[in-house]
């Protein structure tokens, strides 16, 4: 398996480009299954997450052909209206399939997804979204069986939704669901976040009626068909975040390419208030720092507010700063796991439920740990930047569904980062 061993202390100097988002890819990627005619994408990142996404749709008729960052894909003669547990264990975005499959086709065999263990993340709002919206759905031996073969017309019935909590996949899989139903649906208590934006964008392009995106009340009016288009994904706003606290932390100057700042304010305040200094152009971001920071108290929130997402890097950035930070997590209940690893090299940090206290500290030992998750991964890599001596970060398979070419990245920075 995989693993990366980081020499620390090297400053961080130059120009990265960031790649396409991943959690805007991957609905992009199955509204595909909407579309009568092919979908063009450029800016789809080389990673785990859409590679997999990739494999589901071919498995189901999806033509599909790749060069690079440019994906084309075309629906027209899809064959099979099933996503395998197989498909499906190591991905929970998998489970967005489900409303295209149901809006086009009228059937869908979704099992219950898998993905990173950070906490419940229960996909009955999408399930009761598609029930109000006249889908018959039974969940047996693990799958999610659905079907809309008893509606007028075979076609879901445009409906008010309420979401009690704000789900970003749940309101991408609704959206999708309503651009093919049948009148007008209003979704409620929506995800704001900007891949939710982006996805409503290109549905627009296809063909469909979309108004709202970006607020917490969205309003679709259903079409009889949508039709391919050519669209570029928006940046990975958590990639360029990642390395953006990674040049604070190990000091130098580091400019991101294809980054917007628009999407990163809370992340851009923060990092000011740390002591780092950052500009911006219109799809650029240059961070400042001479590797001094300040402590800052982090609380996440659904966006604009400070993002999950970034959580563990600022976990690694208070544990080098001077002072004492406070780290609020109120998305997932379980997403503290980088923390006990982050001890192993000498970082202070206690946890009182869902809130850790963080003690700033000279410096970091390097150590072996271990990733488990996504963003852990993340801030295990920046704890080893800045650590004195060496770290190994195992287990990275999680780094690579969301990261494209990071030690390559960071190594054309100045950092010392090998894959063995």
């Amino acid at each position: 398996m995989d693993k990366l061993i980081i020499q620390g202390g090297n400053r961080l100097n130059g120009v990265v480009t960031i790649s396409g988002a991943k959690n805007a890819a991957l609905p992009i990627l199955c509204a595909a299954l909407l579309a009568e005619t092919p979908l063009h994408l450029t800016g789809v990142a080389a990673l785990k997450d859409i590679a997999t996404t990739i494999k589901l749709l071919d498995t189901m008729g999806v033509k599909i052909a790749r060069n690079g960052s440019q994906v084309s894909l075309d629906a027209s003669d899809v064959a099979s209206f099933e996503a395998t547990y197989e498909m499906v264990k190591t991905m929970r975005a998998s489970i967005l399939v489900l409303g295209p499959l149901l809006a086009r086709f009228g059937t869908a065999r979704v099992s219950l997804p898998g993905g990173c263990a950070i906490g419940s993340r229960p996909v009955d709002l999408h399930i009761k979204g598609l029930q109000a919206m006249g889908a018959a759905i039974h969940i047996t031996h693990g799958y999610i069986q659905a079907s809309t073969l008893h509606l007028p017309n075979r076609r879901l019935q445009g409906a008010r939704y309420y979401m009690d909590i704000v789900t970003v996949t749940g309101t991408e899989n609704l959206m999708m669901a309503a651009a093919l139903a049948e009148g007008t649906t209003v979704l409620e208590n929506a995800a704001k976040e900007p891949e939710v934006i982006d996805l409503a964008e290109m549905l627009i392009k296809m063909g469909a009626n979309i108004s709202g995106a970006g607020t917490d009340v969205i309003t679709i009016v259903g079409v009889e068909k949508l039709h391919g288009t050519e669209h570029n994904v928006v940046c990975d706003r958590i990639e360029a975040g990642t390395y953006m606290v990674a040049a604070a932390m190990a000091g130098g100057e580091v400019k991101l390419l294809n980054a917007r700042a628009d999407l990163l304010d809370a992340v851009i305040e923060k990092l000011r208030e740390a002591g780092a200094t950052v500009t911006s152009d219109k799809d650029s971001i240059t961070v400042k720092s001479d590797g001094k920071l300040k402590a800052v108290n982090i609380r996440t929130a659904p966006h604009p507010a400070f993002p999950t997402d970034m959580q563990a890097q600022f976990m690694a950035l208070n544990a080098v700063a001077s002072g004492v930070a406070k780290v609020t997590e109120t998305i997932f209940e379980n997403r503290f796991m980088h923390v006990q690893e982050m001890q192993r090299m000498g970082a202070d940090i206690s946890i009182d439920g869902n809130t850790a206290l963080v003690k700033g500290v000279a410096t970091l030992d390097g150590a072996t740990v271990m990733a488990t998750d996504l963003r852990a991964s993340a801030s295990l890599v920046l704890a080893g930047l800045v650590a004195r001596g060496e770290t190994v970060v195992e287990r990275i398979y999680h780094l690579d569904r969301g990261y494209e070419n990071l030690e390559a990245k960071l190594n054309a920075l100045g950092a010392n980062v090998k894959r063995v």
